[in-house]
C-alpha cells in the first residue's frame, strides 16, 4: 500500500481482520509486529477519518447552497473557519486549554467555530426572521475580522516552530488523526445525512424561492435555522478534527448535480460518497508527493479541485437548480 512503508494488500487485509471481533481466525498471522501499528494505529484512522470528512463537507456544502441559493457558497462562508481557526491558534502558539490535554486542540477549535456562528446567527436575524443576505454579508464580514486578529496573533507570536505548525493546520491536515476523532465525526456525518435525507423536500422547496416554498406548505424561516445549525455544527466538527479544507464543499456538490440533477435525494448520497472519494485521494496525493515530507491537505484540494472545477463549468451548460 502507498507509504513510506511499503505493505502489502494481504497484509493490510490480514491485519484488519485480526482487529475485528469474530474474523481473527481468517488472518494468516504471518506479518511483522510494526504492521499492526502502521496500519491499525496510523494509516487507517487516517483513511477513515479522511473519508468522513470528505463526505461530511460534501453534505454541508449542499446544504448551505440551498440554504442561500447560491452555488458559489461552501460551509465556510458562515465564518466557522474563522472561528475555528482562531481557537486552534491560540492552542497551538500560546498553549491555552493546555488543561484538556491531547484534545485542546480539536476542542479549542470547535468551541472558537461555535462561538462564531452563534455571532452569525445574531447578527443575520431581522425580526427573529434570518435572510440569506444578512447571513452572508455577516458570515463574510466576521470571516474577515477573526482573520485579522489571527494576523495580528502570528505578528506578536514569539515561536517560530509552533507558527510553523499553526499555518500547517490552517491549511488543514489529516497527520494527527487517530480514532479517538473518528466515533464522533462519524455520528455527525451519519446524523447530518439522515436529517438532510428527511428534508430532502424541503431542500427542493428552497431552490423554487421563498414565496413558492411558502406557498406549497414549507415553514421557510424554522427551516432554515434548523439548516444553519446543522452546517454550523458539522462544519464546526470536521474543522476541529481536521483543520479547514477548502474547495472540497463547494466542488462536490456541483460534481453531484451534474452527475444526477438537482434533486436533494440523489444530491446528497453522490455528494456523501464523491466527497469521500475525493479526500482519500487528496490526502494520498498530499502524503507520497513530496515524501517523507508532506503537503497539506487544504494545497492538494485546491491544486486539484480548481482546475476540474474550472474544467467541469466550460464542459457543461450547468446552472444551479436546473
Amino acid at each position: 500500500m502507498l507509504g513510506s512503508a511499503a505493505i502489502s494488500p494481504l497484509a493490510v487485509w490480514d491485519v484488519v481482520l485480526s482487529r475485528l471481533p469474530g474474523l481473527g481466525h481468517f488472518a494468516s498471522q504471518n506479518w511483522p509486529a510494526a504492521y499492526d501499528t502502521i496500519i491499525w494505529d496510523l494509516r487507517l484512522p487516517r483513511v477513515v477519518l479522511s473519508a468522513l470528512v470528505g463526505a461530511g463537507l460534501g453534505l454541508a456544502g449542499v446544504g448551505i447552497q440551498a440554504l442561500v441559493r447560491n452555488s458559489l457558497a461552501d460551509p465556510y462562508i458562515l465564518g466557522v473557519s474563522s472561528g475555528a481557526s482562531l481557537g486552534a491558534t491560540l492552542v497551538l502558539l500560546f498553549g491555552a486549554f493546555a488543561v484538556l490535554g491531547p484534545y485542546a486542540l480539536a476542542i479549542a477549535a470547535f468551541l472558537g467555530a461555535l462561538a462564531a456562528i452563534l455571532v452569525v446567527i445574531t447578527v443575520s436575524q431581522v425580526a427573529g426572521r434570518i435572510t440569506t443576505t444578512r447571513l452572508l454579508l455577516s458570515g463574510i464580514a466576521l470571516s474577515l475580522v477573526l482573520g485579522a486578529a489571527i494576523s495580528t496573533i502570528f505578528l506578536v507570536a514569539p515561536n517560530n516552530d509552533r507558527l510553523r505548525s499553526a499555518l500547517f493546520w490552517m491549511m488543514g491536515s489529516f497527520n494527527g488523526a487517530s480514532w479517538a476523532f473518528v466515533p464522533l465525526v462519524a455520528a455527525v456525518v451519519a446524523a447530518a445525512f439522515a436529517f438532510l435525507l428527511l428534508q430532502a423536500r424541503a431542500l427542493n422547496l428552497l431552490l423554487l424561492g421563498e414565496e413558492a416554498a411558502v406557498t406549497l406548505g414549507l415553514d421557510v424561516n424554522r427551516f432554515r435555522r434548523q439548516l444553519v445549525v446543522v452546517v454550523a455544527v458539522v462544519t464546526g466538527v470536521l474543522v476541529a478534527a481536521s483543520g479547514p479544507i477548502g474547495f472540497v464543499g463547494l466542488m462536490v456538490p456541483h460534481l453531484a448535480r451534474v452527475c444526477v440533477g438537482p434533486d436533494h435525494r440523489r444530491v446528497l448520497v453522490v455528494s456523501l460518497l464523491s466527497g469521500a472519494i475525493f479526500m482519500v485521494g487528496a490526502d494520498i496525493v498530499a502524503r507520497v508527493v513530496i515524501a517523507p515530507a508532506e503537503l497539506p491537505i487544504g494545497a492538494v484540494t485546491a491544486l486539484v479541485g480548481g482546475p476540474f472545477f474550472i474544467w467541469l463549468l466550460r464542459r457543461s451548460r450547468y446552472t444551479f437548480g436546473a
